[in-house]
């Protein structure tokens, strides 16, 4: 979907459309933006960036606070579009969705008509428009998804995937993040032909298995099947603050009202055994640093053993965050792509 939330926003009231719009939260309690329009976007605003720093940047910004629950009923409708196109669906988020149609029949199997027939459908029904990326597997459809936006698609057939793939930035890999790109740029890896040329050998020798992924998509594979059922990875409860908290004792005391906060979200999953526990900082700088520990058993002290550690890693910084989670024990599948670590 093209910036769902405020896309959403503007359909409910016209009077939005064509103004700088973001929904998020608010930046005197150290909110960020969920998302944005077009005209936002003009003026250097875009999701995740902090609601403060958005208003300088565009101070005719105009906020709205998230309406997650209308956005989920919303959410709802699109599946109920998909569902009549194709039952192989892997939804990414509430706006984005993988859906497999190599089977189907309609249109005389052609995706790319059957693409423009979901678009229309959604714009005709729900007043939203929707970008789509059509190609023969996952990674390409996910980068076409975004070349035309808004409001348009991107095909690539499977004769075109080779010349697709061989000058396409090594950043545009989902998964490949900043840091990423910034080591391979130091090998003087660029673009997908610059890892082909590498080789796919050197790429495992310094990067492991990830460098292996990177090879792969640079020679436009992608193997991977639609995740069709979903099974919940890890439960977390975060916090971020008005005020920076300037003290570990401070900290602490956070830490304990957090954890019940977890200990309540578990509970709708009693029968899940964890496979270790973190604690989560952003530090004043916005750097943020993540400690983990295997367990089987939730430990309420174990987090607080865990806080001290992550605090160090600041070097004196105050905290803007902070957050506990824990991984399930049955959780890695090895079905879908994270962000590939070099590390």
């Amino acid at each position: 979907m093209d910036c769902f939330y405020a896309a959403v926003e503007m359909r409910d009231n016209p009077a939005l459309v064509g103004i700088p719009l973001a929904v998020g939260g608010a930046a005197d309690r150290r909110g960020v933006i969920t998302t944005c329009n077009y005209e936002a976007r003009a003026y250097g605003v875009h999701s995740a960036m902090a609601t403060a720093y958005a208003l300088r940047l565009c101070p005719s910004l105009t906020l709205l606070p998230v309406r997650m629950s209308h956005y989920k009923a919303v959410s709802q409708a699109l599946r109920a579009i998909f569902n009549r196109y194709t039952d192989k669906i892997e939804p990414l988020s509430l706006d984005e969705a993988f859906l497999d149609v190599s089977d189907s029949e309609l249109f005389d199997g052609s995706a790319t008509r059957i693409a423009e027939d979901i678009r229309r459908t959604i714009y005709t029904e729900l007043q939203l428009t929707a970008s789509a990326g059509i190609a023969p597997n996952k990674f390409l459809a996910k980068i076409c998804s975004d070349e035309n936006k808004p409001n348009g698609q991107r095909v690539v057939t499977p004769e075109e995937v080779d010349a697709f793939v061989r000058q396409l930035p090594l950043g545009k890999i989902p998964g490949v993040g900043k840091v990423s790109v910034e080591r391979l740029a130091n090998l003087g890896l660029k673009t997908c032909s610059d890892v082909r040329n590498f080789g796919e050998a050197e790429m495992m020798r310094r990067f492991g298995s990830s460098g292996a992924t990177i090879y792969r998509r640079s020679m436009g594979i992608d193997e991977r099947p639609l995740v069709t059922n979903w099974v919940r990875k890890s439960q977390s409860v975060e916090r971020t603050f008005a005020v920076d908290v300037a003290t570990l004792e401070e900290a602490q005391v956070i830490l304990q009202q957090l954890y019940l906060e977890l200990e309540t979200r578990l509970a709708h999953h009693p029968d899940r055994p964890i496979r270790n526990q973190q604690v989560k900082l952003k530090f004043a700088d916005f750097r943020s640093t993540t400690i983990e520990r295997t367990s089987q058993v939730l430990n309420p002290q174990l987090f607080a053993e865990l806080l001290p550690l992550a605090w160090l890693r600041g070097t004196g910084q105050q905290i803007r965050l902070l957050g506990l989670g824990v991984s399930f024990a049955d959780t890695d599948d090895g079905t879908q792509d994270s962000q590939l670590s070099l590390f």
